[in-house]
């Protein structure tokens, strides 16, 4: 049987990339710090993925195990030694901290095999797998860099599956929505594996799927926060809500379609998929969830300032994106730490200042200025 080893454990990690590699006839060795989830794959050798809908389908996901990669660093460069894949679905912000064990396991490999092994970051980032080799690459020798040629591959992709928060502590079992894409970067003849889409360029599928549906999803949480609402599918089934965002994501419709010669049509009916997926009822995601790490998402390349830049250099509409912004930059959750921070920006230096600092826009562009004003116009409405 062919392994994989899989960076992350949590609910997306076996919900998604984890499950279809085991349908696939993969053994999955999943690596995480979480000794709980590690101890039950061990134990347990399998769990079930089912799907949020009325008659929701039931699939048993099983040839698995976990290793801790902390406490379990020489079994971890084991199994890259042992892999035909090497995926995560970490989160991109701890990929800089997986990258020193990766790259040990690499060189280790390298030493005892010439077969190829096929790395994939499954991140909400654009190429997330190139800034995963970034971090490997530092963490290498030259020579053992160089030794990589024809051997480990790296391929940027675009994941798209909503997992949800659930209360599954005692179990490994997952509760995803019924809709996925993984959209792979490579003209290679590579591996099988159910589910996964190849693509020569990726460009067009991972920028339609963060400025749409990632884009869509955290501007119905920001605007979901400040009416008080708790859930996605409550925000999305609000019209006066529902409108925002859909008016939101035309804007960054109308640069895809631009940029990529998208078909229009057909890029319409992407949205009114993306937004009946928000308004699913089974999934009953949480706005605080859906919304936090807000300094992430201000980022210039993240899901609404970058669309926005985009669309302001094609001359197109821009409006609801700046709202959209205004809303982020309200986000006050106590138990996140970004929006905490955020908030201690806005504070003691100004909007102006986290715009210029977070989101690389130039204080003296009309942009900042709009973002200001519909911002002070929100914290009038909402924050009485």
């Amino acid at each position: 049987m062919k392994n994989v080893v899989h960076f992350g454990a949590g609910n997306i990690g076996r919900g998604f990339i984890g499950a279809l590699f085991s349908q696939s006839g993969y053994h999955v060795t999943f690596i995480d710090i979480a000794d709980e989830i590690i101890s039950k794959l061990n134990e347990e050798k399998a769990y079930k993925v089912r799907t949020a809908e009325d008659q929701p389908t039931v699939i048993e996901i099983q040839n698995v195990s976990g290793l801790n990669n902390i406490k379990q660093e020489k079994e971890v460069i084991k199994a890259i030694e042992e892999a035909v894949y090497i995926t995560t679905a970490i989160g991109p912000n701890i990929l800089p901290h997986i990258a020193p064990l990766i790259a040990k396991g690499l060189q280790s490999r390298l030493n005892v095999t010439n077969e190829k092994v096929y790395v994939i970051a499954c991140e909400n980032q654009i190429s997330a797998t190139d800034i995963l080799k970034g971090h490997i690459l530092k963490n290498m020798p030259e020579d053992a860099a160089g030794n990589m040629e024809g051997k480990v591959h790296f391929f940027n992709s675009a994941v798209d599956r909503i997992v949800p928060i659930q209360d599954n502590k005692n179990s490994l079992d997952v509760l995803v929505e019924p809709y996925f894409e993984w959209v792979v970067e490579t003209t290679e003849d590579i591996p099988a594996v159910e589910g996964m889409t190849k693509v020569a360029d990726l460009a067009p599928f991972i920028e339609r799927k963060l400025f749409t549906v990632n884009t869509g999803h955290a501007v119905t949480a920001y605007f979901g926060y400040l009416d008080g609402k708790e859930t996605i599918d409550q925000t999305l089934n609000d019209p006066s809500i529902y409108e925002k965002v859909k008016a939101t994501i035309e804007e960054t419709g109308a640069y895809l379609t631009k940029r990529y010669e998208l078909n229009e049509v057909e890029h319409q009916t992407y949205i009114k998929k993306i937004l009946g997926r928000f308004q699913n009822q089974h999934l009953h995601d949480d706005v605080t969830r859906v919304g936090r790490s807000p300094l992430r998402k201000l980022g210039a390349e993240d899901r609404l300032v970058k669309p926005l830049v985009e669309a302001k250099k094609l001359g197109l509409s821009y409006q609801n994106l700046a709202s959209a912004i205004a809303a982020c930059l309200l986000f006050d959750v106590q138990g996140d730490p970004e929006a905490v921070e955020l908030q201690k920006m806005i504070q003691e230096h100004g909007v102006t200042h986290v715009l210029k600092e977070v989101s690389h826009l130039d204080e003296t562009d009309e942009v900042v200025k709009t973002i200001v004003e519909k911002y002070e116009s929100y914290k009038a409405e909402y924050r009485k």
